[in-house]
């Protein structure tokens, strides 16, 4: 039976199906536990298609999943989910601590439809300074840490991390260039004319002095600023008394900016404790927003607003439960968080914290004093964003229920894909989709497609149909952890369609999608188009219809993509030398060779010994400068 490696370095354990097992539903489950471990581990739940519905963790497997070998106690979404299950995978861990990390990690990767899910899940910036280099240099960072040096984080925008940067320009004049242009400088750049660096780069500070400069700026960043702050006092008033008005002033304004970015309109700032996150949730309308503040060395750097997917009937307790066991998965783990609520698994969720950062991390609900004032207000705040959540989001329900009606599909969508090509007369050809669904258009899931098979010919829009849905779909046969769309929109026509359609068929995938083709109307007027579907004949809609406009609206931004993309490509081509991919033609020999023959096409009817008269071209390099242009 096939499944993903554990992680953790946990053991697999996953008992098959016998001969003559039940197929799916309550007995097969049954079926399970009859030789499952009374053990602690992860369990997964499949449908027929192998598509990953659930991932559970349990103290102990054998009665956990005996939970599921009846449909009573359970609400009908669960009872769902029992009935649809064709498969099941275990992996036995050797604690209940291993078993909740490796949950987390799979409903991360997997994104399973039954659990609940942090689906808006980001990555949050950093400030770096590093110290690869002799004056360090400060910037905002994303995604792995592998360059050497010293992070700060995480913020909670990029708004908060460039306002954190410009204070600390302010206040310590540290460097934000590159080193390419740090190394080229012979004089200091408009940065150290604004007073926003120090220019180490042309010795008006030395590098003892600059390193200095960094080493209070870590300082400020740890929150160690009220010695920092008495320090600069002291300088400033030094330098008063000595007459030395213009120091004093630039004390004067570095004290100045300090203080900026520990005061936030609006937000309570922490007396009682520097380092930790606060974390809040709203439920209402069966949705819920989880509100996340970031205090780092008592300054706030800022909150952040979570959307978990979860049902009508999870309570908050159990969505923030969720919620923080996947958000602190890939993170650095503070040194300790306060909840707005009792988590049901909270001893747990706190040892598996702890084991992750190697050190004790205390899971607090505050009860009185700051930090339930913080709580209050982090509640309020994710009150206040769920409000404008449920607004936003109340039209394109609206719109998603018409669309469910038209094309009649059993639920209401929640990912649609809509499918364009771009090409010039069959060059720099692309194929692209974009993914809409009911928090809007999913632009980290747009992807597109280089038109690069054999027998796709250039400008053939059926065949550029066929080979992305190829592609796309037979992915997604393959890959089980990927979601699949409740509703294919395609530009184009009945050709399109038949093509589309063909292409499924042969993946035996085509019962599992439902196509539609949007036709542009005549002479392309908006308004006017046809839909192609294979179950019924074509039909229009009224023009002022709000499923055609949004219909429009998911069609155009799905052009937009798709061209913008194809453009770029085509920019990118024409800027790009023939003799970029020559082996040993760097830019000098490009140069020289492009003024000796006027041009590349120049270069390319040139014979070996011309090649070989330019200045730094041996006769072997001419040798292989033709053979490039002639194989």
């Amino acid at each position: 039976m096939a499944h993903n490696p554990p992680a953790f370095g946990v053991e697999e354990d996953a008992p098959d199906k016998h001969i003559g097992a039940p197929t799916h539903g309550p007995e097969l489950i049954a079926d399970y536990v009859t030789r499952l471990p009374n053990k602690p581990g992860v369990y997964r739940m499949l449908d027929q298609h192998g598509t990953l519905l659930y991932v559970g963790k349990a103290k102990n497997l054998k009665k956990r999943v005996t939970a599921y070998t009846s449909y009573a106690r359970h609400p009908v979404r669960i009872g769902r989910m029992i009935r649809a299950t064709h498969n099941m995978e275990f992996v036995v861990t050797e604690t209940e601590t291993e078993a909740l990390l490796l949950e987390a990690s799979l409903i991360k990767k997997l994104k399973p439809r039954y659990n609940i899910l942090l689906r808006d899940d980001k990555s949050f910036p950093y400030i770096l300074v590093r110290k690869d280099h002799p004056a360090a240099q400060v910037t905002k960072h994303r995604g792995a840490r592998k360059i050497k040096g010293e992070y700060f984080g995480p913020f909670a925008s990029a708004w908060a991390v460039n306002r954190t940067l410009d204070t600390l320009q302010r206040a310590f004049l540290l460097r934000n260039c590159s080193d390419s242009i740090y190394e080229s400088r012979s004089r200091p750049c408009l940065q150290h004319q604004i007073k926003r660096c120090s220019a180490p780069c042309t010795g008006v500070i030395s590098l003892e002095d600059y390193a200095e400069s960094i080493g209070d700026a870590e300082d400020f960043l740890k929150g160690k600023s009220d010695q920092l702050l008495k320090r600069l006092q002291k300088q400033m008033k030094a330098a008063s008394t000595a007459m030395d008005f213009e120091k004093a002033a630039e004390i004067r304004d570095r004290i100045r900016a300090m203080a900026r970015v520990s005061t936030t309109s609006g937000a309570i700032l922490p007396t009682t404790f520097q380092d930790g996150d606060v974390i809040g949730i709203y439920t209402a309308g069966g949705q819920s927003c989880v509100q996340v503040f970031f205090f780092r060395g008592g300054q706030n750097w800022g909150n952040s607003s979570h959307f978990p997917r979860h049902t009508k009937d999870s309570s908050p307790e159990d969505v923030l439960d969720a919620f923080v066991a996947q958000f602190y998965f890939d993170k650095p783990v503070p040194k300790q968080i306060f909840l707005s609520h009792t988590l049901p698994s909270q001893a747990l969720i706190a040892e598996a914290l702890s084991e992750r950062a190697g050190r004790n991390v205390p899971l607090i609900v505050p009860e009185r004093g700051e930090k339930k004032k913080l709580i209050k207000q982090t509640v309020r705040n994710a009150h206040e964003s769920l409000s404008r959540k449920m607004a936003e989001t109340a039209t394109q329900g609206k719109l998603l229920a018409e669309l469910q009606e038209l094309f009649d599909l059993p639920e209401l969508p929640q990912r649609i894909e809509v499918y364009d090509n771009s090409h010039i007369q069959g060059t720099n050809a692309i194929g692209a989709f974009i993914v809409a669904g009911p928090e809007g258009f999913r632009k980290r899931d747009y992807r597109t497609y280089n038109i690069k098979r054999e027998e796709t010919i250039a400008g053939d829009d059926y065949g550029m149909m066929r080979e992305v849905f190829s592609r796309r779909f037979g992915k997604l046969v393959k890959d089980k952890t990927l979601e699949w769309p409740d509703l294919v929109l395609i530009d184009g026509g009945k050709g399109q369609l038949s093509s589309v359609t063909e292409t499924l068929r042969e993946l035996d995938v085509l019962d599992r999608v439902k196509l539609v083709a949007i036709a542009k109307g005549p002479d392309r007027n908006a308004g006017r188009e046809t839909f192609f579907m294979n179950d019924r004949d074509p039909f229009t809609l009224p023009q002022r219809s709000p499923a055609m406009y949004f219909l429009q609206r998911l069609r155009d931004e799905a052009h937009r993509f798709a061209i913008g993309t194809h453009r770029a490509r085509r920019k990118k081509e024409m800027k790009s030398n023939p003799l970029d991919g020559i082996a040993g033609v760097g830019p000098g020999r490009k140069r020289a060779l492009l003024a000796h023959f006027g041009s590349a096409k120049g270069v390319k009817n040139a014979g070996v010994d011309d090649l070989a008269k330019v200045e730094g071209v041996s006769q072997k390099l001419a040798q292989n400068i033709h053979d490039y242009f002639h194989e």
